[in-house]
């Protein structure tokens, strides 16, 4: 016979965040401990709303299944001591309430010990899940847990209630907090408007349905189906069509228990604000829906002037539901209003001197003397591009401004439209399109997902910006620890790979950041010595990371690229961020075609063996470090001759880039290798005699260098 469990904890309203959290933690937590108490069942399902947090079990047995357990215990030697039994196996015997009869003594690698099959009766289910409960609450994690009454139970709000039903029976479960006990009962409450009456839930299995009757949707998914199809239908009756951020939805979702879509109208004129202001104050600040025209005009967003929020309130009071939203959007609007005229009253290079007034970061100064340091670097950045004169001088005019509307009205009241506004301001005051646009893209990407600058104005900035970041704060020490990294360097230093991958930028990362460190140690009197290694390490890993992650590279071959504590890798790698990537997905296509296979074997031996010579990595002239008077085999000579024929084609692979060429004579090579490994003529390559090991360990040594100048095959794995 199987049963279904029902756990609900009703409290006062909970954080959106914290509802899709703990949904997911209980998703986790909750089959796993049923697992370990040995409670088969057939499905675990989460329901959330923000005053309930609750789970219904179906398909559990009455009680635990009975079983047999192998406990080892004491060794032989300290069981037993001449025939009789010892305090340490008498204290075992007790322990898990056996008899001496019931024990056996087998033999293990560590020697005889003493072992015995306990059977365990099964415990009832309703006993097991009334210890589990607690610790299901108490487990689950989040921000601002608070403490209430006079108890010592934490939660994001206190808790009300709890329903806590094995079919039809009530578990007696006690929350004790403080002098406050918290019952297990039946008993649930529906929407605080439209049902404020307790809910008597019969049986767990009916418990969706008796709150649905209590205008409570608890099924997540329902919810937001329900809040997305409303949204849609509204829109459609004003001639327009939602925009429905996906986060602003799963926010909503978990803020209402019955959902009402609500229909705003604001005055047209406000229509005049750039539709970014109109959007943040809607989307950002008051979780509304815009509504967009239906069909799309030359504008980017085409707004009509019209809203949607959703209201967890009585249905039937949707018109003074809207008049109070439209209320406090006029308001909003209406400040953006303000701060747009004013803003607009000047240019906005007169903002520029109030930038020294902002501090980027107190060691660092003002966000005035970061400008200047993102103007130099920008030159740095524009030399090593052969930038012209004329794109140049839009560089220096974008990085002059690009943090200028930090300091206007609109921008500190609504710090989300950085760079947005600036862009605008910049085109009303008569700046031309490229440096209009550099000021918006020089802090893309904002985010995981997030579009890349696409003008080289735009590129040459925002690099400029997330390398001084980068190198000014780990001048001062302040490296990202963990989960902790206050000034997204992590997300800096991607951007700058992304970018420059993105728009295949011929950049020397390398003699950047050298030329910047170098900078920062003057102007800031710093001695930080490890400075140059540590970025160059916090890159290569960004770079390692995305190559894996976003550019999906198999690991090895990521490896392989990169190299393993390689120095001569990683300044290369450094150097050219695009001959990495072009290196990386040359050898995942190689990988997928079979080309790869064809010299893996031979490539791969050689390398490994090479390993224990003496021959630097970089040599690869055959003729300045092996002596062919010493060969004993014709497989050695051949070896040589191809080594010789090789490395024409490896230096023209190494200039061009075109790392076929050299897959296509290293697979021209394989047969003479595997000849000389394993052919009628093969030699040892370990000869006793150490001259001779120490030649044949060049040759292969010489075959690994020519083949480094794609990747280290030494950390490839066979397919």
């Amino acid at each position: 016979m199987m049963a279904t469990f029902l756990l609900e904890i009703g409290t006062e309203e909970l954080p959106a965040t914290f509802v899709s959290e703990a949904m997911q933690q209980w998703q986790e937590l909750i089959p796993t401990t049923l697992t370990e108490t040995y409670l088969t069942n057939n499905v675990v399902t989460i329901y959330a709303t923000p005053r309930r947090l609750a789970v219904i079990i179906d398909g559990l047995p009455i009680k635990q299944p009975d079983r047999e357990e192998e406990i080892k215990g004491p060794p032989a030697k300290a069981a037993f001591k001449d025939g009789k039994p010892t305090k340490a196996v008498e204290g075992f015997t007790k322990k898990q309430g056996v008899k001496l009869n019931d024990l056996e003594i087998r033999s293990t690698e560590k020697g005889d010990f003493v072992f015995v099959n306990k059977k365990i009766q099964g415990k009832q289910t309703a006993a097991i899940l009334t210890e589990l409960i607690p610790k299901w609450i108490d487990k689950l994690e989040g921000k601002r847990f608070m403490r209430w009454a006079d108890g010592d139970i934490k939660f994001p709000r206190p808790i009300r209630w709890l329903v806590a039903l094995l079919d039809d029976e009530i578990l007696r479960i006690n929350l004790e907090n403080g002098s406050e006990t918290i019952a297990g009962d039946r008993f649930s409450y529906g929407h605080r408007v439209l049902h404020s009456k307790p809910i008597e839930i019969s049986h767990a299995k009916d418990y969706v349905e008796e709150l649905r009757k209590a205008y409570i949707e608890v099924d997540y998914q329902q919810r937001k189906s329900k809040i997305e199809q409303q949204i849609q239908a509204a829109a459609k009756k004003v001639k327009g069509k939602a925009e429905i951020p996906a986060e602003l939805l799963a926010e909503v979702t978990n803020l209402v228990e019955w959902p009402t879509a609500v229909v705003g109208k604001f005055d047209e004129e406000f229509l005049i604000l750039p539709a970014e202001v109109i959007t943040t104050v809607m989307v950002t600040h008051q979780r509304y829906f815009p509504i967009l025209k239906s069909q799309k005009t030359t504008k980017e967003i085409d707004l009509l002037p019209y809203f949607i929020t959703i209201s967890n309130g009585d249905p039937e009071k949707l018109k003074i539901i809207a008049k109070g939203n439209e209320k406090v959007i006029k308001a909003r609007l209406a400040d953006g209003q303000f701060f747009y005229k004013a803003d607009l009253a000047k240019p906005l290079e007169s903002y520029l001197p109030e930038l020294e007034t902002v501090t980027f970061q107190a060691k660092l100064g003002s966000i005035g003397g970061k400008v200047k340091r993102i103007v130099n670097i920008a030159k740095l950045i524009a030399e090593q591009l052969r930038i012209s004169k004329a794109e140049c001088q839009n560089i220096e005019r974008a990085a002059l401004l690009c943090k200028a509307d930090l300091v206007t009205q609109m921008v500190y009241e609504f710090p989300e439209l950085q760079g947005v506004m600036g862009e605008k301001y910049a085109r009303a005051g008569g700046e031309n399109e490229a440096v209009a646009t550099a000021i918006f893209e020089h802090y893309l990407p904002r985010g995981a997902g997030d579009i890349l600058p696409k003008t080289i104005t735009g590129q040459v900035i925002s690099l400029a910006d997330k390398l001084d970041t980068l190198v000014s704060i780990f001048g001062l020490g302040m490296l990202p620890t963990g989960s902790a990294d206050p000034f997204a360097l992590r997300r800096a230093a991607n951007g700058v790979v992304n970018i420059t991958w993105l728009a295949n930028l011929p950049l020397n990362l390398h003699q950047l950041l050298k030329e910047i460190a170098v900078d920062f140690v003057k102007t800031y009197s710093q001695t930080n010595s490890e400075l140059l290694a540590q970025l160059s390490d916090f890159f290569f890993q960004r770079i390692r990371t995305t190559l894996h992650e976003e550019k999906n590279i198999d690991y090895d071959l990521v490896n392989a690229v990169l190299g393993d504590n390689d120095s001569e890798y990683k300044e290369r790698g450094l150097k050219d961020l695009l001959d990495v990537r072009n290196r990386a997905v040359f050898l995942q296509n190689i990988r997928q075609n079979g080309m790869l296979q064809k010299i893996y074997e031979t490539i791969n031996r050689s390398t490994r063996l090479a390993a224990q010579g003496e021959l630097d990595q970089i040599q690869i002239m055959p003729i300045e470090v092996v002596d062919s008077k010493m060969f004993k085999s014709k497989s050695e000579l051949a070896f040589y001759n191809a080594l010789v024929e090789l490395v024409p084609q490896t230096e023209m692979s190494q200039k061009t880039r075109n790392y076929q060429q050299l897959v296509d004579a290293l697979a021209k090579i394989a047969p003479t290798v595997s000849n000389f490994f394993d052919g009628p003529e093969s030699v040892l390559v370990m000869d006793p005699d150490p001259k001779i090991k120490q030649n044949r360990l060049n040759l292969l040594g010489l075959l690994r260098n020519n083949a480094r100048v794609l990747a280290d095959f030494g950390q490839i794995v066979k397919n």
